[in-house]
């Protein structure tokens, strides 16, 4: 899965894009000026492959969201419905999965098709703010909760969500984009917590690994360069169903090549390789030591893309999101 470089595509672009083939691209604010140019960007990519490629973006509100006012909604960040839900939990849930479902429904209008989100890090004290109020909270349990509400309402919306960041990022220390979190507690501790949201929702159709080192799994590599991890235990104990995609390649927290990081990924076991920053000598690297589609992953995406359904959006649904939340709600 492959970035471009801005809001629309250079020739040099559609030659590598139309050689290399990728599975599908993703989406940043760079890409975005006007809802009529990200409909023919979105168009553009996947003529140039030939077919309706997935096009991912991270939507998720607050901090992290690439379509912006004036022409799309703010909206939330997740921790909103974690504090809505301190009050009223079913209130929250439903609130989630509307706010998902309008999510979904702009998104699906534009064409775009995958959504990065919902985020099932738990949040806890003392960890570095990367992930802060993207969080629903702190109880790993009400994680999951709502972290269903989100996946259910943008598949309302015909939009693929993607849990992430497989096995948990909330623990992490430094920010993966800019350096390697490497996490020291035990299997115990990171079962009951960390994971238990990853667990809970096991049969999404699609996650995205975490750049972050468990100690107690493979104290030498990241989540999504791990055999240990992805095979024994985001596939083995959290018994994930998933789509496997990795989090961004040109994040800090790898080393190595571009060529070696897409290898390194796919040996250990995820079945895409992401790179976000559309930089044409990485994505060149990155192409160089891709491979076909494995059985196992064609069979996921297959499984994925029967997951998608649509939903008429309740009559009101906005306005009964904003009432929930309160209006410009943080």
């Amino acid at each position: 899965m492959f970035g471009c470089a801005g809001p629309a595509l250079s020739d040099t672009e559609r030659r590598f894009f139309a050689e290399a083939d990728p599975l599908g691209f993703i989406l940043f604010a760079r890409n975005v000026e006007s809802p009529g140019q990200l409909r023919a960007l979105v168009a553009d990519l996947r003529s140039v492959v030939g077919r309706r490629a997935p096009v991912l973006i991270d939507q998720e509100g607050g901090r992290v969201q690439r379509l912006k006012p004036p022409h799309w909604r703010k909206r939330p960040p997740m921790a909103a419905f974690g504090r809505l839900a301190a009050g009223d939990l079913a209130l929250a849930r439903r609130a989630a999965r509307l706010n998902a479902q309008l999510i979904g429904a702009e998104l699906d209008e534009l064409g775009i098709d995958v959504d990065c989100l919902p985020l099932l890090d738990v949040a806890v004290a003392g960890a570095h703010d990367i992930i802060g109020d993207r969080s629903f909270g702190e109880d790993p349990m009400l994680v999951a909760d709502l972290g269903r509400a989100v996946m259910d309402g943008l598949l309302d919306a015909a939009v693929m969500p993607v849990v992430k960041h497989i096995p948990g990022h909330g623990r992490a220390l430094v920010d993966s984009h800019l350096a390697l979190p490497v996490v020291d507690a035990d299997a115990e501790t990171l079962a009951a917590g960390d994971f238990a949201p990853f667990r809970s929702l096991r049969d999404a159709p699609w996650a995205m690994t975490a750049h972050v080192v468990y100690t107690a799994f493979d104290p030498g590599r990241p989540a999504t360069t791990s055999p240990v991890v992805v095979r024994d235990l985001i596939r083995g104990l959290i018994g994930c169903e998933a789509v496997l995609l990795s989090d961004d390649l040109s994040m800090k927290a790898l080393k190595g090549d571009f060529a070696d990081r897409a290898a390194a990924t796919l040996d250990a076991g995820c079945d895409l390789v992401l790179h976000c920053n559309g930089d044409m000598a990485e994505m060149r690297a990155v192409a160089a030591a891709l491979r076909p589609l494995t059985e196992a992953a064609q069979e996921r995406l297959a499984r994925a893309e029967t997951m998608r359904r649509r939903r008429k959006l309740p009559d009101g649904a906005e306005a009964m999101v904003d009432g929930w939340l309160g209006e410009g709600a943080p």
